[in-house]
C-alpha cells in the first residue's frame, strides 16, 4: 500500500512539475434527484447555475482530490469564472494565498504555510494547488484559527473572550437538535465518542459557519465568480455549511459527496445530503 502511494504521489509531482496536470477526463456521478447516472460534461450546464459548488473529500483521498479537480477543471473550461474555497486554510492566511497563485512565493515557503494551516499531506493536495496557480484561479482560505475551534470543543462557545468572537465575524453558535443529529449521522462514531457532545457540535458549527460566512463575503465582492468549496464529507452534506449559507442567503448552490461505499452511496443518502454523489473511485 505504501509502495503504491509512493509510486502515486511521484506520478502526480511528476504532471504538476510539467504543468500537465489532468483528473479523469469524465467523471462519472450519480444524480440523486432523477436517481441516474450522468457524466460530468452532462452535469455542468446544471452545476453552473450555482454559485457555490461544494465538493466533499475525505482529506487522505487522493482520488477524491483527482474528482474535486475534475470539477474545478470542467467549470473552468466551461468559461465559469472559478474561484476554490478551502477548509484546508485559515482566512489570515489569505496573503500567502494569493502570492501562490500569483507565482510570487516558491513552493518551499508556501509548503511550510499550507503545514501551519493543515496536518494532512502537501502532495496529496497539490495538484489542485498546482492547477490554480497555473491558471491563476482564486484561492479562498475559509477557516478559523485552529485554537478558537479546539478552545470550543473543550469548553463550549461561550468560553470565547469577546476578542477571540471578534476574530469570527458574523459566527454564531445556535446549536439545536436538528444540528446534532446531523452531527451524530455525519460524523458516527467520532462524535459519539466526544466527552462533551454539546461542545463538540458546537465547535463543529463554528467551523461549518465560518466557512458559509467566508464564501458568502468572497461573492459579495466578486458577484461573478462561482465557489467551488473543498472541504470534508462532513462539512459539505446539508447539514452542514449549506444550511449555514440558506439560512444566511439565497445563493444558489449544489453538493456533491465521493461516493464511500456503505458510509456514502446511493442506498444510504438521499437529496438530503447531497445533489450528486462522483462515482470514480
Amino acid at each position: 500500500m505504501k509502495r503504491t502511494l509512493t509510486i502515486i504521489v511521484s506520478v502526480i509531482l511528476l504532471l504538476g512539475s510539467f504543468g500537465i496536470i489532468r483528473a479523469h477526463l469524465d467523471h462519472r456521478l450519480y444524480d440523486l434527484q432523477n436517481r441516474k447516472e450522468k457524466l460530468m460534461s452532462e452535469v455542468i450546464p446544471e452545476l453552473k447555475k450555482n454559485r457555490v459548488i461544494l465538493v466533499g473529500e475525505h482529506h487522505t483521498s487522493i482520488d477524491h482530490h483527482f474528482g474535486q479537480l475534475n470539477v474545478i477543471q470542467s467549470l473552468k473550461e466551461a468559461g465559469v469564472q472559478v474561484a476554490i474555497g478551502l477548509e484546508m486554510f485559515r482566512d489570515d492566511s489569505q496573503q500567502a494565498l494569493d502570492q501562490w497563485v500569483a507565482g510570487t512565493i516558491s513552493e518551499e515557503q508556501f509548503e511550510a504555510i499550507y503545514y501551519d494551516n493543515w496536518n494532512y499531506p502537501w502532495p496529496v493536495y497539490r495538484m489542485i494547488f498546482d492547477y490554480a496557480r497555473q491558471e491563476k484561479i482564486p484561492m479562498i482560505g475559509l477557516n478559523v484559527p485552529r485554537e478558537i475551534t479546539r478552545q470550543v470543543s473543550q469548553g463550549g462557545f461561550n468560553s470565547l473572550s469577546e476578542e477571540q468572537r471578534g476574530k469570527l465575524k458574523d459566527v454564531s453558535c445556535r446549536v439545536d437538535k436538528e444540528y446534532m443529529d446531523y452531527i451524530k449521522r455525519a460524523f458516527g462514531g467520532h462524535a459519539h465518542g466526544q466527552i462533551n457532545f454539546t461542545y463538540f457540535c458546537e465547535a463543529q458549527m463554528v467551523w461549518d459557519t465560518a466557512m458559509a460566512v467566508n464564501t458568502l463575503d468572497y461573492l459579495k465582492k466578486e458577484p461573478d465568480s462561482v465557489v467551488v468549496l473543498l472541504a470534508g464529507a462532513g462539512h459539505v452534506r446539508k447539514g452542514a455549511v449549506p444550511r449555514q449559507i440558506s439560512d444566511r442567503s439565497d445563493v444558489p448552490h449544489a453538493v456533491i459527496l465521493p461516493k464511500i461505499e456503505g458510509i456514502i452511496d446511493k442506498e444510504t443518502i438521499s437529496t438530503k445530503d447531497a445533489d450528486y454523489i462522483m462515482l470514480d473511485f
